[in-house]
């Protein structure tokens, strides 16, 4: 099962003791996909569907626990390329419908008349999600229904995705009472709520109560920065050996280049001990080179007489051409 998958069954076995987060995670999972149909006769018929066992299975659970209705539910196979099973959950009493609409604030007023995608009023603003644990609670039901979470092995990005706008606002709306800041893009007929941050998506992990997949986040981060570090650390050993062969290797070059052209007759006594123990050791490092000195020298002496020898040498090099072009 994918880490999105983990989330939502650990979310679907969470089932609120309080009646008021209840109705708030029906709400959402309502206004994200649910649906009401009307009869001739103006009788009201409740559907909920999904392509997630999970979901269906908790919708199904939390109107029995809620509102004590009788729920149908039946499965049928998608027309589409996926050919996946999807869950329908109805309540066709029309009294038990009613009671459920105006207990999540989708019926106008006290009367009958059903407020749809496009003028629901927005739940953000009711009663149903005043409280901490009902925004909790609504945000589970968001995710359950329209959530998704990627691979945090390769990278960190959560999001809900949405039918319309508004309702992509509500969602981000909830986010932003806990400190996260979500952004909303539209993508092709779709508006996105998403978190990019690793440090935010572990927050709303804790928001929603995914607990054991909050955990699983954390190790997963845990040994992709003790990678990394590794990583950093090898990479800057490796530049810093590559730095100093580079080094010992233009030094070894200048150095026999002032011995194959005038000696080291005419050299310090330091700098001819210097080019000496150099040739002979093109491997020592410059602390190393400076313990062969007599007397022995630190590692800025050495670099200074290896720096004063490859000026030498540069200068050798240039009278050199100066002389062939006269």
């Amino acid at each position: 099962m994918s880490f999105s998958g983990n989330i939502k069954e650990e979310l679907s076995r969470q089932i609120p003791a309080a009646r008021h987060c209840r109705i708030a995670e029906i709400a959402a999972i309502i206004s994200l996909c649910g649906g009401v149909s009307v009869s001739a006769n103006e009788r009201f018929c409740l559907k909920v569907q999904t392509e997630n066992l999970s979901v269906a299975r908790k919708y199904f659970t939390l109107l029995k626990k809620t509102f004590n209705i009788v729920v149908e539910l039946s499965i049928k196979q998608s027309r589409g390329r996926s050919r996946n099973r999807v869950y329908m959950v109805y309540v066709k009493r029309h009294g038990d419908t009613v009671r459920i609409l105006q207990a999540v604030k989708l019926l106008k007023g006290d009367g009958l008349d059903y407020m749809g995608a496009e003028d629901a009023q927005d739940i953000t603003d009711s009663l149903i999600i005043q409280q901490t644990c009902c925004k909790r609670a609504f945000l589970r039901g968001a995710f359950l229904v329209a959530g998704s979470v990627s691979d945090p092995r390769k990278f960190y990005h959560l999001e809900f995705t949405c039918t319309s706008e508004y309702r992509a606002r509500q969602i981000q709306s909830v986010l932003k009472s806990f400190e996260l800041e979500a952004r909303v893009i539209p993508r092709k007929k779709y508006f996105v709520v998403y978190l990019k941050e690793g440090d935010q998506i572990v927050d709303a992990l804790n928001v929603m109560e995914a607990h054991q997949a909050l955990m699983e986040l954390e190790n997963i981060r845990i040994l992709k920065d003790m990678r990394n570090t590794v990583n950093r650390k090898v990479n800057c050993e490796t530049a810093n050996i590559h730095k100093t062969v580079n080094a010992a290797v233009k030094q070894i070059e200048d150095i026999r280049y002032i011995r194959d052209t005038k000696g080291f007759g005419d050299l310090s006594e330091g700098l001819a001990q210097m080019a000496e123990i150099r040739l002979a050791h093109p491997d020592a490092t410059l602390k190393e080179l400076g313990m062969l000195l007599t007397p022995q020298v630190g590692k800025s002496g050495v670099n200074h007489r290896l720096r004063k020898l490859s000026e030498i040498a540069s200068e050798l090099r240039d009278n050199k051409e100066e002389k062939h072009y006269d």
